[in-house]
């Protein structure tokens, strides 16, 4: 495999990370941009470390987490994205009291660190599953995860930029808009 085609393969991977940064850049408007710079960290990192673990794991459990890989995305994103509606749904709502809105408005837009990790690891979960395939072929694995790492932490950066802009366009719809943009992109993962 050649770095062309490894290169392509990391823009690939790094899709669904793209599209769930936007998505959560409407989420977490109100936080500062270096807390949002978490994103691109934490997918970076598991798109560099799920095709190491595909590799070197990946006689024991890769058959596992291939077939239940879509579901696993699936039931992450749909959960969280349902919550970005729900909230997105509360805050447009202008009977809500204001206690309820505080509160709907502290869980459902504090980027965790606990959504972060499921987030990068339900759109990470495909990169295991390539670090499997490189054990067939002759693959630096340790080359083509750094690019992969790379490749996601590049493209979330600029989704970061991106969601911005369009979260600002949106206005407050925009949280109801990625937690749609959420569950599509699990039901892909399920349905793809």
């Amino acid at each position: 495999m050649g770095l062309l085609e490894i290169l392509m393969l990391g823009v690939a991977l790094a899709t669904d990370a793209f599209s769930v940064i936007i998505s959560n850049t409407f989420a977490f408007d109100d936080h500062r941009f270096s807390r949002l710079m978490r994103m691109p960290l934490f997918f970076g990192l598991f798109q560099f470390g799920m095709p190491l673990a595909g590799y070197f794991v990946g006689g024991i459990a890769a058959e596992l987490i291939e077939k239940y890989a879509g579901i696993v995305s699936l039931v992450i994103l749909g959960f969280i994205g349902s919550n970005m509606l729900y909230s997105g749904y509360k805050a447009l709502k202008e009977d809500a009291s204001e206690e309820d809105e505080e509160e709907t408005q502290q869980d459902a837009t504090t980027l965790s660190y606990g959504k972060l990790v499921f987030q990068a690891v339900a759109t990470a979960i495909d990169a295991f599953a390539v670090g499997v395939s490189f054990r067939a072929h002759n693959v630096d694995i340790l080359f083509a995860s750094a690019l992969f790492g790379i490749i996601t932490a590049i493209f979330c950066t600029i989704a970061l930029f991106i969601g911005k802009k369009l979260g600002s366009l949106l206005g407050d719809r925009a949280e109801m808009v990625g937690g749609v943009v959420l569950i599509l992109i699990g039901l892909k993962a399920f349905f793809g």
